[in-house]
């Protein structure tokens, strides 16, 4: 029995981060044994917000696939894609967004919210509110059974839900609806105990050494009320102890002993935390030099990629193009 498919992407934004890894691309690597999977470079999504200046995004693309192949992301098992080198995403962009009315768009909450954060105004892109359109015809030329998401992700997934069964009321059913994968995507704080964002600089790269992994922890908030050795410490408030549950298991528990004790100081703690993020990311740091030794073959990879997934639009396509009665 065929696997069922799903599709996920990223914006090419550069280097990845733990945040990333966490929340993402950990989950993504599980996937590939359970569904066929379609991992998309969203470089046309970058346009939503940052279209004053593209010069970065090819080099910020390869970046992000290193790290993708890096931390274990299989060419042979999946398609990997940019997004813009597959034109047929924006043929079903341009005919879904007939399918949706402005007013459905403007209620979508996460626009809001980026409309609010960024001080946009008035000065909303035709492009930016139609943004899960295009996220919808990238989901549907997929046919993708399943898209993974957080549930801060779920109002985007329902608009292309909506537009896919419009879509085979109106004309014919192509498109299966798909259904959220939920997942518990990891939160894990910055360095500063805020959102990890490079854009503010409290973050920790796939690809950093491990000397530069030391010094960054060592500039992590830790308990406020911890001042000195032999205070009694509270891990559950500590950012270095969230590091320690993902990255330093086999320990966590004598590391909230000791933190909760107060024998356990917290430079020696970040010392620790330091090492066992260095020792987890060290396959995954290697990997990636070799890969930065010969970008030719990840831009083949991509080339391969991309006529894969191809070869799968054009059929969807031709689909669409025979049920709304056009010269396919």
């Amino acid at each position: 029995m065929p696997r069922k498919t799903i599709l996920s992407g990223m914006r090419p934004t550069g280097r990845l981060h733990l945040g990333n890894y966490v929340g993402v691309l950990a989950n993504w690597v599980k996937l590939q044994s359970e569904y066929e999977c379609f991992f998309e470079v969203a470089d046309w999504h970058v346009l939503t917000t940052s279209y004053e200046d593209t010069s970065g995004i090819l080099r910020d693309g390869i970046e992000v696939v290193m790290d993708w192949l890096a931390a274990g992301i299989d060419p042979k098992v999946s398609v990997i894609f940019v997004q813009s080198d597959v034109k047929e995403h924006a043929e079903l962009h341009l005919l879904l967004s007939m399918l949706v009315s402005v007013a459905r768009l403007e209620r979508n909450p996460t626009v809001k919210e980026q409309v609010r954060d960024l001080g946009m105004g008035d000065n909303v892109m035709y492009g930016h509110l139609g943004y899960p359109v295009l996220q919808a015809a990238d989901i549907m030329l997929y046919k993708a059974h399943a898209v993974p998401v957080g549930e801060d992700q779920l109002p985007h997934l329902e608009i292309t839900r909506e537009i896919a069964r419009r879509f085979n009321t109106l004309y014919e059913e192509v498109f299966p609806i798909p259904e959220p994968l939920l997942t518990r995507f990891a939160r894990l704080p910055g360095l500063d105990g805020k959102r990890m964002s490079k854009s503010v600089g409290n973050v920790i790269l796939l690809s950093d050494e491990p000397e530069a992994i030391g010094k960054k922890v060592m500039t992590a908030v830790t308990d406020p009320e911890k001042i000195r050795m032999g205070d009694p410490g509270h891990p559950d408030i500590c950012n270095v102890f969230a590091y320690h549950g993902r990255f330093n298991a086999d320990a966590v528990e004598d590391v909230e002993a000791g933190c909760k004790s107060g024998e356990l100081g917290c430079v020696k703690c970040k010392r620790m935390c330091a090492a066992a993020i260095s020792g987890y990311l060290a396959p995954i740091r290697e990997r990636r030099k070799e890969l930065e030794a010969d970008e030719t073959a990840i831009v083949d990879m991509l080339a391969k990629g991309a006529e894969r997934a191809r070869q799968r639009a054009r059929e969807t396509m031709q689909q669409v193009r025979q049920a709304m009665h056009f010269a396919g």
